[in-house]
């Protein structure tokens, strides 16, 4: 029997720069908005470009590096897994989101004190 796995791969940019909670238990919860873009061609050759948005989580040491190496406009690797979730509003009616549950974050983009005289 073949082993099933709720993974999910995503690489864009962040949207603004993480949201930091840390709880009295002493654990840190980062969120950020990371935007993906696909491109595709229409049958009449105009090329189209489309943004999906993700709701990124992370938890414990993960999340307090984000906070402090995370910035907007940063291009990101997250590796994780797609959690759904729902709660009661304020109104009563129930609202749902998805969101991805990072298990690993690699920054992509360089920082400028990161770069050598040659990228500059």
């Amino acid at each position: 029997m073949a082993v099933q796995r709720n993974y999910v791969q995503l690489i864009g940019h962040l949207g603004a720069d993480p949201e930091i909670t840390r709880y009295d238990n002493g654990r840190a919860k980062a969120v950020f908005r990371l935007a993906t873009n696909e491109y595709y061609r229409t049958g009449d050759g105009e090329t189209v470009e489309t943004t999906q948005w993700h709701r990124i989580v992370a938890w414990g040491p993960l999340a307090e590096y984000i906070a402090q190496n995370y910035h907007k406009g940063n291009w990101v690797l997250v590796q994780g897994r797609i959690q759904y979730r729902s709660y009661q509003d304020d109104d009563g009616n129930t609202r749902y989101i998805t969101e991805i549950n990072a298990r690993d974050c690699l920054k992509l983009t360089k920082e400028p004190s990161d770069q050598s005289e040659e990228d500059k």
